[in-house]
């Protein structure tokens, strides 16, 4: 299954860089208590550096809102959702563990402060284009609203929009039955190709280790 990017997003977004990370043969359940531990005292340490130092500073996220304006999207109106995260450990509402897969993205996208997306990879038709959206893009999102993608960072199959670094879709939702799945990361523009690459094995390697199977990455530039 083949990732591509739109020579529309390489021109709006010219230092954007995706990794993609393909499993085979997985696992999913419950998390494991050390990544719920990890998860849980790590929310609990970001809150408190929450009330102290606004989101607005943190580099990491404010350069994703600067991404997002350079793709023609509101970020006030759409947030990057790895800023959406951190919004909601400002206020304490912590994210609850859901199954093993969204707990080892959550800690990531918390951990990077980067939007990070798991998709179930059988629900995934033909080439995968990440892009900039048009008009007619638009999905029932995991949170039950239909999202409109017209110029915002879109990832589409052969049937159209799927995911976004703003919320995923429920077509191709991972679940405690998906067996093989598809993961992208949205690095910062910024980052290096070498500190991208080492990012994405650090993140291939915990989700292996914790569903088995088997994986393959690519960095896309």
């Amino acid at each position: 299954m083949k990732c591509v990017i739109s020579e529309q997003l390489k021109q709006r977004l010219p230092s954007g860089k995706f990794g993609v990370i393909r499993y085979h043969h997985i696992e999913i359940g419950d998390s494991p208590q050390m990544l719920r531990g990890r998860l849980e005292l790590f929310q609990e340490s970001l809150h408190i550096e929450l009330q102290e130092k606004p989101i607005a500073d943190i580099p990491e996220l404010a350069e994703w809102r600067r991404a997002f304006k350079q793709l023609g999207t509101d970020p006030s109106r759409y947030r990057p959702s790895s800023e959406s995260l951190y919004r909601r450990i400002q206020k304490k509402h912590f994210i609850p563990s859901i199954h093993s897969a969204a707990d080892v993205n959550n800690f990531f996208s918390l951990y990077y402060k980067i939007p990070l997306g798991i998709y179930d990879l059988d629900r995934i038709d033909g080439t995968v284009t990440l892009t900039v959206g048009m008009e007619q893009d638009e999905y029932i999102a995991l949170n039950g609203r239909t999202v409109n993608f017209a110029n915002k960072l879109v990832s589409k199959d052969e049937r159209g929009p799927f995911g976004s670094p703003i919320v995923d879709s429920e077509r191709t939702a991972v679940t405690k039955e998906t067996k093989n799945a598809l993961q992208i990361v949205y690095f910062l523009p910024s980052t290096s190709e070498e500190t991208a690459r080492r990012q994405l094995e650090a993140i291939q390697t915990m989700f292996v280790q914790i569903h088995g199977g088997e994986a393959d990455a690519q960095l896309l530039v």
